[in-house]
């Protein structure tokens, strides 16, 4: 038995709900000085102790809060023209962004090269019309928007992690290592996530055999028990985001208890000054995520994501604090 196993066997109680794995309090190293700039510093988090759901939501688990509330997503909402004043009228109507890849290479800098804006997309329809979930019950629901998941999560008794909590649980005990399971991308040669094999985005190898979502619990837990904490979708943090972390490198000599990232405002993109939307924290990489382009599939990597959009490759879990 690893540390990591006796220190999850420390839960205060039974799970408060069925299929939630205890994440040990403590203090660990947050980020990377390794990849990409919005990860560094690496520095010390203090996190208390709590419950995670074991795999990300899925379409069944979405259906059914749904079929009992009557939710209606973001996606499935008519934009409001207040929102886009410069937006024809004929483009304020319910959608959402579907993938659609590439004939060949492309400039990977110019992302609506393989995004598509796809009237009718939305959590039940994840390609647009004529596309279903019937046969992708067990799924990680998709294009959620933000609110989407604070409104699962309220109706469930339960909360959206923060982006300190996310990254503890999904490192599973092991300190400062690139993925959930180790250093080696594929140890003897095997996916450890459902991620993109071969030139992104329009090269898809197929490795680990699935091209779109997996059904979740595909590949193996991490040291905490946790599935899927690296690829298949993103998943939403309830911090707003920041191009860096926030206060460590200021105040080396204080370890940060809890944190909560940045603030609204500042989670704005400075690059659309016109698109006055705040953006959140998502983590975790996706199916789409690839070495050759956005290398995320791993614990300390992190991405904003505006709150009012969701997509095919973004989804949720959520946790309960003691």
């Amino acid at each position: 038995m690893t540390e990591a196993d006796i220190r999850a066997d420390e839960a205060p109680s039974k799970p408060p709900h069925p299929q939630m794995q205890w994440i040990p309090g403590g203090t660990f190293d947050m980020g990377s000085d390794d990849h990409y700039p919005e990860e560094a510093p690496v520095h010390p988090v203090a996190v208390d102790g709590f419950w995670m759901d074991r795999c990300a939501v899925t379409n069944a688990q979405f259906g059914l809060f749904v079929k009992r509330t009557g939710y209606v997503t973001v996606a499935e909402r008519a934009p409001d023209p207040a929102d886009f004043p410069d937006a024809p009228p004929e483009n304020l109507v319910p959608g959402s962004l579907v993938f659609q890849p590439t004939a060949g290479p492309v400039d990977l800098t110019r992302i609506e090269t393989w995004w598509r804006w796809t009237l009718g997309a939305c959590w039940h329809r994840p390609e647009g019309p004529g596309s279903h979930v019937r046969k992708r019950a067990r799924h990680p629901v998709v294009h959620i928007a933000h609110e989407d998941a604070q409104a699962y999560a309220n109706w469930a008794g339960k909360a959206l992690p923060t982006e300190a909590e996310w990254e503890r649980a999904a490192r599973g005990g092991l300190e400062r290592k690139e993925y959930a399971w180790g250093d080696q991308h594929m140890p003897g040669g095997k996916p450890r996530a459902n991620t993109w094999q071969g030139e992104f985005p329009w090269q898809n190898l197929l490795t680990d055999g699935y091209e779109g979502t997996a059904p979740v619990g595909s590949f193996p837990p991490n040291g905490y028990g946790l599935r899927d904490m690296a690829g298949n979708v993103w998943e939403w943090t309830d911090d707003w985001w920041s191009a860096v972390h926030d206060g460590p490198a200021d105040k080396p000599c204080c370890i940060p208890q809890n944190p909560r990232g940045g603030g609204r405002e500042a989670s704005l993109d400075p690059a659309a000054p016109d698109w006055r939307i705040p953006r959140k924290v998502v983590k975790g990489g996706s199916y789409l995520c690839a070495p050759n382009y956005c290398l995320r599939y791993r614990p300390a990597a992190r991405r904003p994501q505006m709150i009012d959009t969701g997509t095919t490759h973004i989804g949720f879990r959520c946790i309960v604090r003691p």
